[in-house]
């Protein structure tokens, strides 16, 4: 069953406010098996063709792949799919697994006639999470890599996206908080679609520590609601204990760092201008998030456009309103992915998510 340009399978398929809502794209998860393992890998898969592709790395300790390709200059015009994942710079490898997958499937840049003669291009970041399970050598490897695209591939066009404590979320702490994976969407006046997927595993704060509110909250559609102030100060006690006994035991969350993402639109944008929304939506990670970008993150966006939508040519106002909708699922995929997280205590800490302490 073909997929309808405004989402879904069919005409008039309802939003499930999901990266999902851009036609043709999907989304697998998988997590890392066995005792100790608190890691796992998330994949986005382009529709049959591809899609433009762009990436804007602002973090000073990046772990990513095929990054170079994405360069507007640079040979390789689509790509087939992006991967999320956990396991630091050895967690790359699970592309290897998505990129025999594409092979298997003939999906990659032609190199010659035969029908799986292509080399598959699959940029990829990975976050720190690294002995958050326990077991420091518990990471993604190619495995996890096929079975985060086979899940992907099984599922139907436009469905919900699983949010929380799954895939490169697994093992993912967003400042004192459980982080994990999070996703939104947004339809625009135009018709076009914007959406955003995310795994927060931030240094920076994501909770306002005056108010209890998350940051990505404030400036949003509608005022935040303040927790209680009894709330807010049993949940600061709560994580100063969870702090203290995490230190005399030896332990503590190393200060390495990463919120990785993939902003998703069916408009049909340009290299150029899939690079810009890419820049322009880490505008939505610093509201969520503070601080940022610093020398122990990875900080990274993908950008794909499946370019089902024409934008009109020389209008630049057609274009603000994709960068600006960028930025704003952005910062509210960060919201969803904390507030979906759940709490998780083991051998390799005690992580409280927001939903616990908060309500």
């Amino acid at each position: 069953m073909g997929f309808d340009a405004r989402g879904g399978e069919g005409a008039g398929a309802p939003r499930v406010d999901a990266l999902t809502d851009v036609a043709g794209v999907r989304v697998g998860h998988a997590e890392v098996a066995g005792a100790g393992a608190l890691s796992g890998t998330t994949v986005v898969l382009a529709p049959e063709g591809g899609a433009v592709a762009a990436v804007d790395v602002r973090g000073g300790g990046p772990g990513t792949r095929e990054t170079d390709a994405l360069d507007p200059r640079n040979l390789v015009q689509r790509i087939d799919a992006v991967v999320l994942t956990g396991g630091s710079a050895f967690g790359l490898d699970a592309a290897s697994g998505v990129v025999a997958w594409l092979e298997e499937q003939g999906r990659g840049v032609r190199v010659g006639p035969g029908p799986t003669q292509v080399v598959p291009v699959v940029p990829a970041a990975a976050l720190f999470d690294l002995g958050r399970g326990g077991d420091w050598r518990a990471r993604p490897d190619a495995s996890t890599g096929r079975a985060a695209v086979e899940a992907a591939a099984a599922t139907g066009f436009g469905q919900p996206v699983a949010e929380g404590s799954v895939g490169a979320g697994a093992g993912a702490v967003a400042g004192e908080v459980k982080g994990g994976i999070g996703t939104a969407s947004l339809r625009l006046p135009s018709g076009v679609t914007v959406a955003a997927l995310v795994a927060v595993n931030a240094v920076g704060a994501v909770v306002d520590p005056r108010t209890g509110v998350l940051f990505g909250e404030y400036g949003a559609g509608e005022p935040p609601a303040y927790p209680p102030a009894e709330v807010h100060a049993e949940a600061v006690r709560r994580l100063a204990r969870v702090r203290e006994e995490t230190e005399a035991a030896g332990g503590g969350t190393p200060p390495f760092n990463t919120t990785i993402a993939v902003v998703a639109t069916d408009a049909d944008l340009t290299r150029a201008q899939a690079q810009k929304l890419a820049g322009t939506a880490h505008d939505g990670l610093a509201r969520a998030v503070r601080p940022v970008h610093l020398l122990t993150d990875g900080d990274t966006v993908f950008t794909l456009a499946t370019g089902q939508r024409p934008v009109p040519a020389g209008d630049p106002v057609a274009v603000n309103e994709i960068l600006a909708a960028g930025a704003d699922v952005l910062a509210r995929a960060i919201v969803k992915a904390v507030r979906a997280a759940r709490s998780v205590e083991g051998p390799g800490g005690r992580f409280l998510s927001y939903g616990e302490l908060y309500g």
